[in-house]
Order: C-alpha cells, then sequence, then structure tokens
C-alpha cells in the first residue's frame, strides 16, 4: 500500500468519526472540535494554552478561541500561575467535567467499534505503529509552523 493510501484511510476514518462527534455532541451544544479541547483540559488539569495547542496540533490562535467558548459556555476556567502572572492554567468547571465524561464514554465506544475484528495484540501494534505516525506528523507540523518547508 502506498504511503498516500495510508493517509487516506486515516484521513476517512478521521473524519467519519469527527462526523459522528460533532452531530452526537451537538446536543451538548458543543461546536465543532469544542470537545477536543474540553477532553484534554480534562485530562490535563491546569495546562495552559501553548501546551494545549501543541497537544492538538492546533495553531495558538484557534486554540484561544476555542478555550474562549469554553469559559463563555461556562466549561473552563483560568487561573493565574502563582509565580507568573502571564501564565493562565485551565480547569474543567463542574459542568464542563460532566461532559467531558460524556464525551469519553463516547470515545471509548468508537474506540471498541473501529478496532472490532482486532485481537489485543493487533491493537497494541496498530497503537505502536499510530504513535509513530503521530510524532512524525507532529515533528512536521511545528517545523512548518516555524516557517519550515518541506521539499517534496
Amino acid at each position: 500500500m502506498a504511503e498516500e493510501d495510508i493517509l487516506r484511510k486515516i484521513g476517512s476514518i478521521s473524519r467519519a468519526l469527527d462526523s459522528i462527534a460533532n452531530i452526537e455532541f451537538k446536543d451538548l451544544e458543543l461546536n465543532r472540535g469544542q470537545y477536543l479541547y474540553l477532553t484534554r483540559v480534562f485530562e490535563h488539569p491546569g495546562i495552559i494554552s501553548d501546551r494545549l495547542a501543541t497537544l492538538l496540533n492546533i495553531d495558538r490562535t484557534t486554540t484561544a478561541r476555542g478555550v474562549r467558548k469554553l469559559e463563555r459556555a461556562g466549561l473552563i476556567f483560568k487561573e493565574d500561575d502563582e509565580a507568573n502572572k502571564k501564565i493562565r492554567h485551565l480547569f474543567v468547571t463542574d459542568a464542563g467535567k460532566k461532559l467531558a465524561e460524556e464525551i469519553e464514554k463516547e470515545n471509548v465506544y468508537s474506540n471498541m467499534l473501529v478496532t472490532k475484528g482486532l485481537t489485543n495484540d493487533e491493537q497494541a501494534q496498530l497503537r505502536k505503529y499510530l504513535s509513530i505516525l503521530e510524532k512524525n506528523a507532529r515533528e512536521n507540523w511545528n517545523f512548518v509552523k516555524n516557517g519550515g518547508k518541506r521539499k517534496y
């Protein structure tokens, strides 16, 4: 299988699951992608926006916009850093925690459905391979976002 085919399949899986999540999370009044920000803040209490952007491979401006929307919705809040007042740590509110837990249930369910038919060993191998792909993609994302030009 050519590399392009691998990326197309990964993209197709990602778009399908993203579309499902956006439909299912519409009832939770979360706009496109906001559930990603909410769950990562839930998983990493006290994370700062720059680290959140890096974790999600999303630019800082888009991340800041998403964080503001979640803050206005009462799902997350910011706390000043004790040592550096320019740094603001992100935390989920009680309402945010409740939604994040619902979103996590969907994630577990989707993982179960898409890995159906794979043995535990095959799932472990898949996780290993995907971690390598993610690392490579993150390195390229950082290179390009910092002004690098890839040579094809």
